[in-house]
């Protein structure tokens, strides 16, 4: 037993340093992901989503975001993705005044982050007004957002979560500048996040002007980038055009940043993909 004490001992050490920096490599970053899950109930045949929830979950699992946006999420589907995922907070509500709606549904590793402050705003010309549409926009459009302290850093950020309308062109445009609109009313200073499908692509006017006032996480580190669509029709689409982005505020460092293009023998978790994206606090 003497001779294993010493072995026992480094053995604990080094476990205990290797768990020590695993823990500090986490906490340096933050892993974003934005993801359009497809609604729960629509008629997708073999693409039913009782067919690829287990993907789904399976694809943030294996990413595991520090902070998750999702778009097209119906109540069945955050019932089960919070059963799977247990480790996350949810934030979310419906885009109309029924509480059965789609939701930009925002999940948050709950033993990194407190929840400050939440809210909801709609992508209209009365953004206070649940289910509110203004412009061509076909549907009631939305944003979720959330203030968090991230106790790793000791540090508040922003996270916002949204969709733009899929056929109203000017909605979109319009869209774009509410969400200029609502961030410059945060805190002066504290980082922001913004992730979503936006239905518009890299050399729109609606990215554009969200460009102004954030950093497009993929474009800032792949500005040549082919082969860039985020919608893969359930069928491993890759020409065409990013529709799903995460931004961010120039206070951060874009460390990574991707397109998720995973598959389960041959069958894709949702019509689009997940695009995901690492970031580290700029010095101040």
């Amino acid at each position: 037993m003497k001779k294993l004490l010493p072995l026992l001992i480094t053995t604990f050490f080094i476990s205990f340093l290797t768990s020590a920096h695993a823990i500090a490599q986490d906490v340096d970053s933050l892993n974003v992901m934005s993801f359009n899950i497809r609604f729960g109930t629509a008629n997708d045949g073999d693409n039913h989503w009782k067919h690829r929830k287990e993907y789904v979950f399976k694809t943030i699992a294996d990413y595991g975001p520090d902070l998750l946006g999702m778009q097209e999420v119906l109540p069945l589907q955050v019932e089960f993705l919070r059963k799977k995922l247990p480790e996350y907070s949810y934030v979310g509500r419906s885009r109309q005044t029924t509480p059965n709606g789609e939701q930009c549904g925002i999940m948050i590793k709950s033993a990194r982050f407190d929840i400050l402050e939440e809210g909801h705003f709609w992508l209209s010309e009365t953004p206070n007004v649940p289910g509110s549409k203004s412009w061509d926009s076909s549907l009631p459009r939305m944003a979720s957002w959330v203030k968090l302290f991230d106790r790793s850093k000791a540090q508040a950020i922003y996270f916002v979560n949204t969709h733009f309308d899929h056929r109203g062109q000017n909605a979109r445009l319009k869209s774009a500048q509410v969400i200029v609109d609502r961030v410059q009313q945060f805190e002066v200073g504290i980082p922001i996040v913004l992730a979503g499908d936006f239905n518009a692509s890299e050399n729109s006017a609606p990215i554009k002007l969200l460009r102004k006032r954030l950093v497009d996480t993929f474009e800032k580190l792949h500005p040549n980038a082919t082969n860039q669509s985020t919608s893969s029709g359930f069928r491993g689409k890759i020409d065409g055009n990013r529709i799903d982005y995460v931004f961010a505020s120039e206070n951060w460092i874009v460390d990574a940043a991707a397109i998720d293009r995973r598959s389960f023998n041959g069958k894709y978790p949702s019509d689009h993909y997940p695009v995901t994206c690492t970031l580290k606090a700029a010095d101040k």
